[in-house]
């Protein structure tokens, strides 16, 4: 067997042959350069010439100017931000890896409130999930009684659609077909009846890839027929991030704290007419349950969303990831193409809605498996033709990432072994989050100078802080935003790490943090110890008269 080595040693001629003294005087040199390393057969050659780079051989070594400079960087790269991985979390970073080397500080580890990344904050998973992951990963576990019967037989069905019977090979870019059947299935029974076609299902990598690939679709035009894209004030930075990085416009329409979060359809009606002196306003984007607010949408107000995008031919995305997540008695997740079924055919044919779900959140949190779905409804077909090319160019998504979402949209059924089990296992999930949801609105709500809205789905408290104007104008001594301060603050006294109101937008003079409720109830309940007692530190520092704070928490709690 010929291996590398012996092809390296073949090749290099001997030190003391006339042709290895030509190869260095070829090269510019009158004698062979030094210094040289004698020992490793088949890499003389190579060592002297590393060693020639490292000394300079006497010549002089001129920098050459890089192609890629900031100058000359793309713009639109530059304007994308992303708050949620920004500058609060790369100090939080440091400052973790500082506590394990040993540093010194008055708290003993970085409590990281900052992301939906479950697993990370301690959830388990799924077994069934992993179950049938695992099956699929290494198919020789079929033959072992450790697993189910009805795991089995799901890998089996997922086995079976991809190529060569192999989860490493690549699927079709729409996704591995039976899958995308399930995904079809699964919407059907959810929106109770409401027909869905599996030819209208791409999977993807997690629901950002799916949000991603349709605004290539959207975004075009210059000048006034620039593309506009409506996006709620706060939102998931992923959308302003997308807008940036394509160029686009971002009409912002602002959710209604007042009301726990609501769309209010004059604030869309406003935002759109804003934006059409300035750009072409082409696509709404509606996220709910809602990130960062936690908000569940009612029925009514999507249905006035719907009539909105009707009248005004605006192409619907619906960001529906959090579905499983409604934590409050008196909400209720509703689809926004079942709302738009119920609306009657003349909706129902002709508003153009994409909506999209994920394997990263709900009650199996797999943010690692990035597996996800989107539903294309109304689609000139034309122009899916040219949104099955664009997916194709990124070949398809991970297969172990769609396996994991046939698992969500196909789980165990009541008659199966594995149906008690996963039953158990969800609910509990899902209860535990309710809990840490009251829990989170509950004590928010007793510090002085916080106000904390329902948590009634999702993953997330996004509450208003009072900032007092002598931190205001601190921080804009230091060119920052003034709750970008406060979590820095909050961050280098206590070790929680949040993310500021400021990243995901908000109302000019109004001030907000986002943290997820994902940490245990023991770890929550420790967290928001510290940040209430953090608050009234800040708070006594930065004011001159603490009845400030308070009457500000007496005058919102009236609301």
């Amino acid at each position: 067997m010929l291996r590398l080595r012996d092809v390296v040693q073949r090749s290099v001629p001997p030190r003391n042959s006339p042709l290895y003294s030509g190869l260095w005087q070829r090269a510019g040199y009158k004698t062979q350069p030094g210094p040289q390393v004698t020992e490793q057969p088949g890499l003389k050659l190579f060592s002297t010439a590393e060693a020639t780079v490292q000394t300079g051989a006497g010549h002089a070594c001129r920098m050459r100017e890089k192609s890629l400079t900031m100058a000359s960087l793309s713009p639109q790269v530059k304007a994308v931000e992303y708050a949620v991985r920004g500058p609060i979390v790369i100090r939080a970073g440091d400052i973790e890896k500082r506590l394990q080397q040993g540093g010194k500080e008055s708290f003993t580890e970085v409590i990281k409130a900052n992301i939906g990344d479950a697993h990370a904050m301690g959830q388990q998973p799924i077994t069934f999930l992993r179950q049938v992951v695992a099956l699929c990963c290494y198919p020789e576990l079929l033959q072992s009684p450790s697993f189910p019967e009805d795991a089995k037989q799901r890998a089996q069905r997922i086995l079976q659609g991809c190529g060569g019977q192999s989860l490493g090979s690549y699927s079709a870019s729409q996704g591995v077909e039976c899958i995308r059947q399930h995904v079809a299935e699964f919407i059907t029974e959810r929106d109770q009846g409401v027909p869905s076609d599996w030819n209208n299902i791409y999977l993807t990598t997690g629901a950002s890839d799916g949000i991603m690939s349709i605004l290539k679709l959207l975004v075009s035009g210059e000048g006034s027929g620039r593309t506009g894209v409506l996006i709620p004030i706060p939102q998931y930075p992923l959308y302003s991030a997308a807008l940036s990085e394509l160029d686009a416009v971002h009409i912002h329409y602002y959710l209604d704290e007042d009301s726990c979060w609501a769309l209010d359809i004059e604030e869309l009606q406003r935002a759109y007419l804003s934006a059409k002196q300035l750009c072409t306003p082409r696509a709404l984007c509606i996220i709910n349950p809602g990130n960062p607010t936690g908000q569940v949408q009612s029925k009514k107000c999507i249905e006035e969303v719907l009539h909105f995008a009707y009248e005004e031919n605006l192409f619907i995305m619906a960001d529906e990831v959090y579905q499983d997540n409604v934590y409050s008695a008196d909400c209720h997740f509703h689809s926004f193409k079942k709302v738009l079924y119920e609306m009657g055919p003349e909706y129902f044919n002709n508003v153009e809605l994409v909506s999209f779900h994920s394997t990263s959140k709900g009650y199996t949190g797999e943010c690692g498996f990035r597996g996800g779905y989107m539903e294309v409804l109304n689609m000139d077909p034309r122009v899916k033709e040219q949104l099955v090319k664009l997916l194709s160019v990124r070949l398809c998504p991970p297969v172990p990432g769609q396996a994991a979402m046939d698992v969500i949209v196909n789980p165990p059924r009541e008659h199966e072994p594995s149906y008690a089990q996963f039953i158990k296992e969800k609910s509990s999930v899902l209860d535990v989050l309710a809990q840490k949801a009251r829990l989170t609105e509950q004590i928010l709500n007793s510090v002085p100078g916080i106000k904390c809205n329902p948590v009634q789905g999702a993953m997330y408290a996004f509450p208003r802080i009072f900032i007092p104007p002598r931190a205001i104008q601190e921080a804009k001594a230091r060119s920052m935003a003034p709750d970008m301060l406060y979590c820095l603050k909050l961050l280098e006294e206590t070790g929680i790490c949040v993310v500021p109101g400021s990243g995901f937008g908000q109302r000019e003079g109004t001030y907000h943090f986002r943290m997820t409720i994902l940490p245990s109830p023991e770890k929550l309940t420790v967290l928001l110890g510290k940040l209430k007692e953090f608050h009234l530190r800040f708070l006594e520092e930065y004011s001159r008269e603490g009845a400030q704070s308070s009457s500000l928490h007496r005058e919102e709690g009236a609301h």
